[in-house]
């Protein structure tokens, strides 16, 4: 390994295959690696030479692959003797060759693959557009979403489904598999065959399609997972016809959710042809023995596949997977069994991962806007890298995501490029300009150019300190920054960005990250490694001495991996047991023939078997590893009760999948050899480093509190057991590893070892700094801020039960002040962002002296800041030295609370007491002691005195989430008080002030700036609910930036449930200025501080205490956004409706028997209004105060008795304009049985306006077809807000709005 290594390869091994190649291709760099036999020496007895070449993935004016050019050089070196770039590269001395590749996730980002088409069932064809018609970021006005994959679709007149339903709660009264249409799927599950296609039809529309020049189609049908044989059948058709690429989801992909099944049999016919070429081409640069050496690809699962088995939707996360697995061999050792987690930072983007004894993976995950069905390790990625773009932005810091790449790269890359962070460590002296390769300039010879980096650093400090200035009258309030401590600073951002995507990975998951190690790789993570274990108090950090090519060597120490996969929805019982097992064994058997016929022994050959397991009437299923001792259910039972803290005693145990993943072992590795060294390694320390042969230099190196002189160290001539103090540098030929202070460097054979000493461990307060605001400071507390709100979210998702929370993850949490004032609120939905507030204060008022240390609140009432009664809000107050210095909250939906109708969102309420359970504030936690008599009496007893009411229908349910609220809130002020202890109470205090104002002046300035459009500083605008009653609005904006939002000439109170409390106008009002910002902006109270807000009295925005609100949650919120939008000249109306449809049927009594009853919600896309700033609306999404998703197509009709004919965008909905406003749905479902239905919608009487002279969007329309068995059926329309009991066959048909166009 170390350069001046220049032993050849063997003589008597030339000739004979013995160089074993691994090749890394990444975004930036290659990396390559070649292991050759050698002469032992005493230094190395191992026999065995390690090369390592680095080159520039692009770099077509020198050569045109990389990866032949990294095997070409790698030759050489074996061999001694030049290979020539213009012959073929020989393959006589080539062992194996083992490759990672970005080709297809280049592809899929770029858009460039393989044009294909898909085929889908009828009434199917936009599912992919709509997916799960949630939109990417809440705040994105313009809706940006990725495009799909497919040029063109073809719509397959078939169709079939599930016989029964899993909410039947009753037993099963008779079996249906003797009827001639009904046929038994993989999974076990009957399938009721509708319709047939007819063929000769089907081959005319595939033909068509060939026409066209499309040689690439992907097959998805509904219910493919189990019932294969019509894609089996059009894949035979298309293969007929000339298709070079099918791809069939059931064999791709076999498990139930039609929309991410489809999405990656799209992925795999889109990318894996561009593999295949990539794969000849590079081929064609070897001469003929290419065929003859083994050469195998990196799949994202962390396993080999040979070429011929490689394929693009296997390849997406394929660099990265290698990293996973060198680290985990190289730096685990199962007799510690101390976890990793794995920080590979490279030039655009860094990856985290987690390894504890077992990969871990993921079976669903979302790539640059395609959802990918496929086993892949759970790799976290967030856009920060050594090229990520600084920027100063509302007064904050901000790293990344932008990326200033290969080309033109950082500003020290002497091409012109921004500032990034590689800059900030040269600007810094981490990275040194005389030990960087000289590969910059014209020439490709001159070093990093540190005065590039400086002139634009000195730039953007002097803008951020006159900017800090002028928010502060008082001179003293800030002190100007220098420019290393503003690159200093930009480091810190960085590092606690990277931070939070770890604490996702282990906290989220029941793992304490102050357990495990960090193993650090990647070229720039080596600079980063020693702050980012402090933050996340981390004590040691293993960097291996190849961690800048840990991703290509962890390739040669891979296995090769066949997965066998198989539906089944089985119910796991003692009878069910066996026959599961038997088809587990089975699938065994068929990926280990796999493996021998690839050349594999049986010695060699590993088989681990899984069960995919998920509680009855959940969506969130376990992969369960086989256990040795016990049965897969106690395993679930135990994972389930780590990573989500809680297990159902009484709740069926549905197993989706089985799976078996087969490996082949071609050479043994002893895994964490590096433990067993340490415990024997003779100790060293250099006292003195500069007398030591690895000694380079002494220099200066900015630390916090200035510069400190640091030795220069080269790897290479560092040996196992020398212990270096830092602060210390210590380079390798392609990578740079910064020892800070107060951490020790031990050396051994293969890694640099990184051990904390105590005194930077966060049990007392380690920042000592101001309470002046300071930009740096503000960023880093703003990240540490948001943190804490999105880690409550995931306690709260994690330990909940409910569908509404656990899955469509109707929720918010957040923090306040010990005002009230909301300092940070995750991204969850928008309707919460700006009323939690006004529930926090009004329990501060309410409760005034009486609220003691462990008291926690419930409240939902909409005179107490709530929205609705399903929205449930629990506040805990913080304590210290008995004075509540902070307020932690979370809001959830909640499935049921009682009231006239199950689900507790009655379409027709017209008092407050028929929507549910209401309370104006009461103490669900009474100093510590949970008060369950009181909160039963609050949910069952009091909506039960109502005539046609009744207390909540699944109490159970509620109580468990309402206690996986209160542990979010204990989770919140846990990480308070742990921020606390690092910083001081009076700095967290101050700087939530300080955020706040950083809000507040990044709307001034967008207030001001529209007063300069218009002058006068008045804007007005109106609309009209469906009802005729009118929202109407006028802002008078200031010269200093602040506003009035004067609602004076809206409509009275509504007899009906449109009407919405003050909380939801503010919460729209803080949302719309939010996204008007348009650039980064922490969200939290200081949004609405230049904001003035007047409601008229008894109006619909401001009714009475009994007055009924269920829709102004959820309809008239949308309106409000509309109005806000349009007054600012900003964008048309979208949709303008959540569109909520209720369905479901009451518990009932047969045979003296009684039987739970049960009910579905959802909520469906429409329209989204186009704008100024956009070319045209989006189609079917969710818009503005909503941003839940929807249930699976396949899930749906695997639940409940009904039928989705169709959900497709409902074309020429949306207005018409210079930019055109976006369509619409069509919703079509049957229902199988006799149940309620209820709709609760908006904009079925007045268009969605368009802006500037763009037209109308369509409205919506809610039909009911009624179906009779001796007439034809009857179309009725349902209006905007109905109740209906549908009989079998009836259909409900829900059109949803379109956007308003802008333009003429």
């Amino acid at each position: 390994m170390e350069t001046t290594d220049n032993r050849l390869l063997l003589e008597e091994c030339g000739g004979k295959h013995r160089v074993r190649i691994s090749v890394d291709r990444g975004g930036t760099f290659t990396d390559c690696v070649g292991i050759f036999p050698v002469e032992p020496t005493a230094k190395d007895p191992s026999g065995e030479r390690v090369v390592v070449v680095k080159l520039l993935s692009e770099d077509p004016t020198h050569y045109s692959d990389a990866p032949r050019e990294g095997i070409q050089r790698i030759l050489e070196i074996a061999t001694g003797r030049p290979h020539p770039r213009d012959a073929l590269l020989a393959t006589e001395n080539i062992e194996s060759i083992r490759m990672g590749t970005t080709v297809a996730t280049n592809a899929l980002l770029e858009r460039k693959g393989e044009p294909c088409a898909l085929v889908v069932t009828l009434g199917f064809r936009d599912l992919l557009k709509i997916g799960n018609q949630a939109r990417p970021k809440i705040f994105d006005l313009s809706i940006s979403k990725p495009d799909v994959l497919y040029q063109h679709v073809v719509q397959i007149d078939e169709r079939v489904t599930l016989v029964g339903y899993a909410m039947d709660p009753r037993p099963a009264a008779q079996n249906q598999s003797d009827e001639t249409n009904v046929v038994v799927g993989r999974s076990g599950e009957h399938v009721r065959i509708l319709k047939t296609p007819e063929w000769a039809t089907v081959r005319k529309q595939l033909q068509q399609v060939f026409d066209t020049g499309i040689r690439s189609v992907a097959v998805c049908l509904m219910h493919a997972y189990t019932f294969t044989a019509h894609e089996e059948e059009i894949g035979r058709i298309a293969s007929e016809i000339g298709f070079t690429h099918v791809t069939l989801s059931s064999h791709l992909s076999p498990r139930i959710k039609i929309v991410p099944r489809a999405h990656s049999a799209t992925a795999d016919a889109y990318l894996t042809p561009g593999i295949r070429r990539y794969v000849d081409g590079f081929a064609s640069g070897f001469d003929a023995g290419f065929g003859d050496i083994r050469i195998d690809f990196m799949q994202s699962d962390g396993g080999l596949a040979p070429v011929e088995h490689f394929s693009g939707l296997r390849a997406i996360l394929s660099g990265p997977a290698a990293g996973v697995v060198g680290y985990a061999v190289t730096s685990y050792s199962e007799s510690e069994k101390i976890s990793l987690v794995g920080f590979d930072m490279g030039g655009t983007s860094t990856d985290v991962s987690r390894f504890g004894g077992e990969f871990e993976h993921v079976f669903e995950t979302t790539t640059a806007g395609v959802t990918i069905q496929a086993p892949q390790l759970d790799i976290n990625t967030v856009a920060a890298g050594g090229g990520s773009r600084l920027f100063f932005r509302n007064g904050l810091m901000v790293v990344g995501p932008e990326s200033a790449g290969a080309f033109p790269g950082p500003a020290c890359y002497r091409n012109g490029g921004p500032l990034c962070i590689t800059d900030a460590n040269l600007l810094l002296g981490r990275l040194r300009v005389e030990h960087f390769p000289h590969i910059f300039g014209p020439s490709e010879d001159q070093p990093l150019d540190m005065n590039a980096t400086r002139a634009l650093f000195e730039q953007l400090v002097a803008d951020i300190n006159a900017e800090m200035r002028a928010r502060h009258t008082a001179e003293s309030a800030y002190q100007n920054k220098s420019v290393e401590e503003i690159a200093l600073g930009f480091l810190q951002v960085a590092n606690e960005t990277m931070c939070r995507p770890i604490r996702t990975l282990t906290e989220a998951r029941g793992h304490n990250v102050q357990n495990h190690s960090l193993a650090c790789f990647g070229g720039a993570g080596g600079q980063h490694a020693c702050a980012v274990a402090v933050n996340l108090g981390i004590r040691r950090v293993f960097v291996h001495r190849l961690a800048s090519v840990l991703s290509a060597y962890g390739l040669g120490l891979s296995e090769v991996v066949h997965e066998e996969q198989s539906p089944a929805a089985a119910i796991w019982s003692n009878e069910a047991q066996q026959p599961l097992l038997a088809r587990l064994e089975k699938l065994s058997r068929v990926g280990c023939r796999k493996l021998i016929s690839q050349g594999f022994l049986d010695s060699q050959i590993r088989v681990q078997r899984f069960l995919n397991m998920r509680y009855d009437g959940t969506d969130t299923s376990i992969m369960v590893p086989e256990a040795t001792i016990g049965d897969y259910q106690l395993r679930f039972e135990s994972m389930h009760q780590r990573e989500f803290g809680f297990v159902l005693r009484n709740r069926r145990i549905i197993v989706d999948d089985l799976r078996a993943r087969v490996t082949g072992t071609l050479s043994k590795v002893k895994a964490g050899q590096v433990y067993d060294e340490l415990k024997s390694l003779q100790r060293r320390e250099l006292c003195e480093p500069n007398t030591h042969p690895a000694f380079v230099d002494t220099v200066s190196v900015y630390f916090q509190g200035g510069y400190r002189p640091t030795a220069v160290l080269k790897l290479g001539l560092l040996n196992p057991g020398d212990v270096v103090r830092g602060p210390a540098i210590v380079l390798d030929c392609n990578s740079t590893v910064l020892v800070e202070p107060n951490w020790v460097a031990t050396v051994t054979s293969t890694q640099l070892v990184l051990d904390n000493t105590p005194v930077t461990t966060l049990d007392v307060s380690t920042h000592h700094i101001s309470t002046e605001i300071d930009p740096i400071h503000l960023s880093v507390l703003a990240n540490r801020f948001m943190s804490i709100a999105e880690q409550m979210g995931r306690t709260l998702e994690k330990t909940s039960v409910s569908t509404n929370i656990k899955e469509r993850l109707d929720f918010s949490c957040a923090l306040f002040d010990q005002h009230g004032n909301l300092v940070a609120n995750a991204p969850h939905i928008p309707v919460h962002l700006g009323s939690m507030s006004h529930a926090v204060k009004f329990q501060l008022d309410r409760f005034s002296e009486d609220l003691q240390e462990g008291d926690v609140i419930l409240v939902n009432h909409p005179q107490a800041g709530g929205t609705h009664l399903p929205d449930i809000t629990i506040i805990s107050p913080v304590f210290h030295d008995s004075r509540i210095i902070f307020f932690v909250a979370s809001r959830g939906h909640h499935a049921d609370i009682g009231g006239i109708s199950p689900g507790s969102m009655p379409p027709n309420s017209r008092e407050l007491f028929q929507e549910g359970a209401s309370s104006m504030g009461m103490k669900i936690v009474d100093r510590g002691e949970f008060q369950e008599e009181a909160v039963r009496h609050m949910l069952l007893e009091e909506p039960a005195q109502y005539p046609e009411c009744s207390g909540t229908r699944n109490y159970r349910d509620v109580l468990s989430d309402l206690k996986a609220q209160i542990a979010a809130n204990h989770r919140g002020i846990a990480l308070l008080s742990q921020l606390c202890a690092e910083y001081g109470l009076e700095v967290v205090q101050e700087y939530m002030a300080h955020i706040q104002h950083t809000a507040e002046a990044a709307v001034r300035l967008l207030l001001k700036e529209t007063r300069v459009k218009h002058p006068t500083g008045q804007l007005s605008g109106h609309d009209f609910m469906d009802d005729g009653s009118k929202i109407s609005l006028h802002v008078d904006i200031s010269e200093d930036g602040s506003a009035l939002f004067d609602f004076t000439g809206t409509s009275p109170e509504i007899y009906g449930n449109t009407n919405a409390p003050p909380s939801v106008t503010h919460s729209a009002i803080i949302y719309c200025l939010r996204c008007m910002v348009q650039s980064d902006l922490p969200l939290n109270q200081g949004c609405l501080a230049p904001v003035r807000v007047v409601i008229p009295e008894n109006s619909f925005l401001s009714p009475s205490s009994t007055a009924a609100v269920v829709g102004g949650n959820v309809l008239t919120s949308q309106r409000l956004c509309d109005v806000i939008l349009a007054t600012f000249g900003v964008a048309a109306a979208s949709q303008g409706c959540m569109n909520n449809l209720t369905f479901g049927i009451p518990a009932i009594e047969e045979g003296g028997v009684r039987y739970e009853g049960w009910g579905y919600y959802e909520t469906i896309a429409g329209g989204h209004g186009a704008g100024r700033d956009w070319q045209k609306g989006q189609d079917g999404v969710h818009t503005n105060m909503t941003n839940t998703k929807i249930t699976d197509p396949e899930i749906l009709e695997r639940r409940y008795p009904v039928i989705l004919h169709r959900f497709m965008l409902r074309e020429g909905s949306g207005g018409t304009g210079m930019h055109p406003g976006g369509n619409g749905c069509i919703r079509d479902i049957e229902f199988l049985e006799a149940m309620s239905v209820s709709l609760l919608t908006e904009r079925r009487v007045f268009q969605p306006p368009g802006l500037d002279g763009g037209g109308n969007g369509a409205c919506g329309l809610n039909l009911w077809e009624r179906h009779f068995e001796h007439k034809d059926k009857q179309v009725l329309n349902l209006g905007g807000k109905n109740s209906v009991f549908v009989q079998p066959g009836d259909h409900i048909v829900i059109m949803t709005p379109g956007g308003g166009g802008y333009g003429k």
